[in-house]
Protein backbone atom coordinates (compact mmCIF):
# COMPACT_ATOMS: atom_id res chain seq x y z
CA UNK A 1 0.00 0.00 0.00
CA UNK A 2 1.40 3.66 -0.84
CA UNK A 3 1.79 5.72 2.05
CA UNK A 4 1.17 9.42 1.66
CA UNK A 5 5.02 9.89 2.59
CA UNK A 6 6.06 8.32 -1.05
CA UNK A 7 3.95 10.74 -2.56
CA UNK A 8 4.33 14.54 -3.86
CA UNK A 9 1.31 16.60 -3.73
CA UNK A 10 3.13 19.40 -5.70
CA UNK A 11 -0.25 20.89 -7.96
CA UNK A 12 -3.06 18.93 -6.31
CA UNK A 13 -6.06 19.61 -4.83
CA UNK A 14 -6.62 17.34 -2.31
CA UNK A 15 -10.10 16.27 -0.37
CA UNK A 16 -8.84 14.77 2.92
CA UNK A 17 -11.23 12.82 5.00
CA UNK A 18 -10.89 13.81 8.65
CA UNK A 19 -12.79 13.01 12.06
CA UNK A 20 -13.07 16.59 13.48
CA UNK A 21 -15.74 14.70 15.76
CA UNK A 22 -15.09 16.82 18.43
CA UNK A 23 -16.71 16.95 22.09
CA UNK A 24 -17.81 20.64 22.41
CA UNK A 25 -19.69 22.37 25.60
CA UNK A 26 -22.70 24.49 25.66
CA UNK A 27 -21.09 27.52 24.45
CA UNK A 28 -20.06 25.35 21.02
CA UNK A 29 -16.22 25.67 22.76
CA UNK A 30 -14.24 22.59 21.83
CA UNK A 31 -13.57 20.88 24.75
CA UNK A 32 -10.79 18.15 23.50
CA UNK A 33 -8.66 19.26 20.21
CA UNK A 34 -6.84 15.54 19.85
CA UNK A 35 -8.51 15.00 16.57
CA UNK A 36 -7.89 17.80 15.06
CA UNK A 37 -4.12 17.68 16.33
CA UNK A 38 -4.57 14.20 14.82
CA UNK A 39 -4.79 15.42 11.31
CA UNK A 40 -2.28 17.83 11.10
CA UNK A 41 0.66 15.41 9.94
CA UNK A 42 -1.39 14.89 6.69
CA UNK A 43 -2.51 18.42 6.22
CA UNK A 44 0.94 19.45 6.38
CA UNK A 45 2.32 17.09 4.16
CA UNK A 46 0.31 18.46 1.35
CA UNK A 47 0.82 22.00 1.94
CA UNK A 48 4.49 21.56 2.38
CA UNK A 49 4.55 19.74 -0.73
CA UNK A 50 2.73 22.64 -2.64
CA UNK A 51 -0.77 21.05 -2.69
CA UNK A 52 -4.04 22.46 -1.96
CA UNK A 53 -6.03 20.86 1.15
CA UNK A 54 -9.98 20.64 1.17
CA UNK A 55 -11.57 18.81 4.17
CA UNK A 56 -14.08 16.52 5.17
CA UNK A 57 -15.98 15.30 8.38
CA UNK A 58 -18.59 14.75 10.60
CA UNK A 59 -20.02 16.81 13.65
CA UNK A 60 -22.12 14.14 16.05
CA UNK A 61 -25.34 12.68 14.77
CA UNK A 62 -27.64 15.59 13.39
CA UNK A 63 -31.20 14.76 11.60
CA UNK A 64 -30.67 16.71 8.84
CA UNK A 65 -29.07 20.61 9.27
CA UNK A 66 -29.02 21.42 12.71
CA UNK A 67 -26.74 24.34 13.48
CA UNK A 68 -25.69 23.00 16.93
CA UNK A 69 -23.81 20.21 14.78
CA UNK A 70 -22.19 22.81 12.52
CA UNK A 71 -18.10 22.43 11.93
CA UNK A 72 -17.83 26.19 12.67
CA UNK A 73 -16.55 26.01 15.90
CA UNK A 74 -13.49 24.46 14.02
CA UNK A 75 -12.06 27.12 11.92
CA UNK A 76 -10.78 29.27 14.45
CA UNK A 77 -8.95 26.21 16.33
CA UNK A 78 -7.64 25.24 12.49
CA UNK A 79 -6.25 28.36 11.53
CA UNK A 80 -4.26 28.91 14.62
CA UNK A 81 -2.77 25.75 14.68
CA UNK A 82 -1.68 25.53 10.77
CA UNK A 83 -0.80 29.41 10.80
CA UNK A 84 -3.40 30.35 8.02
CA UNK A 85 -6.77 31.16 7.13
CA UNK A 86 -9.16 28.06 6.55
CA UNK A 87 -11.90 29.03 4.30
CA UNK A 88 -15.45 27.33 5.40
CA UNK A 89 -18.11 26.72 3.07
CA UNK A 90 -21.60 26.11 4.75
CA UNK A 91 -23.31 24.69 1.82
CA UNK A 92 -21.41 21.44 0.29
CA UNK A 93 -22.63 21.64 -3.16
CA UNK A 94 -23.91 25.07 -3.89
CA UNK A 95 -22.19 26.95 -6.87
CA UNK A 96 -20.27 29.08 -3.80
CA UNK A 97 -18.28 25.62 -2.71
CA UNK A 98 -17.91 24.70 -6.14
CA UNK A 99 -16.00 28.22 -7.04
CA UNK A 100 -14.34 28.84 -3.59
CA UNK A 101 -12.78 25.17 -4.29
CA UNK A 102 -11.80 25.65 -8.28
CA UNK A 103 -10.16 29.38 -7.23
CA UNK A 104 -7.94 27.98 -4.46
CA UNK A 105 -4.46 28.81 -5.15
CA UNK A 106 -1.63 26.59 -3.73
CA UNK A 107 -1.33 26.74 -0.21
CA UNK A 108 -4.75 27.17 0.86
CA UNK A 109 -7.13 25.11 3.04
CA UNK A 110 -10.87 25.03 2.87
CA UNK A 111 -13.46 23.00 5.40
CA UNK A 112 -16.61 21.63 3.67
CA UNK A 113 -19.98 21.68 6.35
CA UNK A 114 -20.59 18.59 8.42
CA UNK A 115 -21.29 15.92 5.48
CA UNK A 116 -23.93 14.44 8.12
CA UNK A 117 -26.04 17.00 7.45
CA UNK A 118 -26.79 15.02 4.31
CA UNK A 119 -28.54 11.55 4.26
CA UNK A 120 -26.60 10.70 1.37
CA UNK A 121 -23.46 10.67 3.13
CA UNK A 122 -24.48 7.80 5.69
CA UNK A 123 -26.89 6.10 3.08
CA UNK A 124 -23.01 5.69 0.80
CA UNK A 125 -24.67 7.07 -2.11
CA UNK A 126 -22.63 7.19 -5.03
CA UNK A 127 -23.93 10.73 -6.59
CA UNK A 128 -22.93 12.35 -3.71
CA UNK A 129 -19.53 10.66 -3.73
CA UNK A 130 -18.84 11.72 -7.26
CA UNK A 131 -19.54 15.08 -6.30
CA UNK A 132 -17.39 15.54 -3.50
CA UNK A 133 -14.69 13.81 -6.03
CA UNK A 134 -15.33 16.66 -8.57
CA UNK A 135 -13.35 18.70 -5.90
CA UNK A 136 -10.24 18.02 -5.81
CA UNK A 137 -7.30 15.30 -7.72
CA UNK A 138 -6.53 13.12 -5.12
CA UNK A 139 -8.25 12.28 -2.13
CA UNK A 140 -6.81 11.20 1.34
CA UNK A 141 -8.57 9.37 4.31
CA UNK A 142 -7.14 10.27 7.10
CA UNK A 143 -10.34 9.36 9.63
CA UNK A 144 -9.74 5.72 10.92
CA UNK A 145 -11.91 5.69 13.14
CA UNK A 146 -14.48 6.05 10.72
CA UNK A 147 -12.85 4.10 8.26
CA UNK A 148 -15.19 0.58 8.74
CA UNK A 149 -18.42 2.83 8.03
CA UNK A 150 -19.69 2.53 4.21
CA UNK A 151 -20.25 6.38 3.56
CA UNK A 152 -20.28 8.14 0.98
CA UNK A 153 -17.01 9.94 1.46
CA UNK A 154 -15.65 6.62 3.18
CA UNK A 155 -16.23 3.85 1.42
CA UNK A 156 -18.28 4.78 -1.66
CA UNK A 157 -15.71 7.90 -2.99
Amino acid sequence: MTSIKDVSFKGKKVLIRVDFNVPLNHNRQIMDDTRIRESLPSILKVLNDGGTVILMSHLGRPNGYEPDYSLTPIVPLLSKLLGRNVIFTRDLFGPKTFEVCGKMKVGEVALLENLRFYPEEEAGDEKFAQELSKLADVYINDAFATSHRKHASVATI
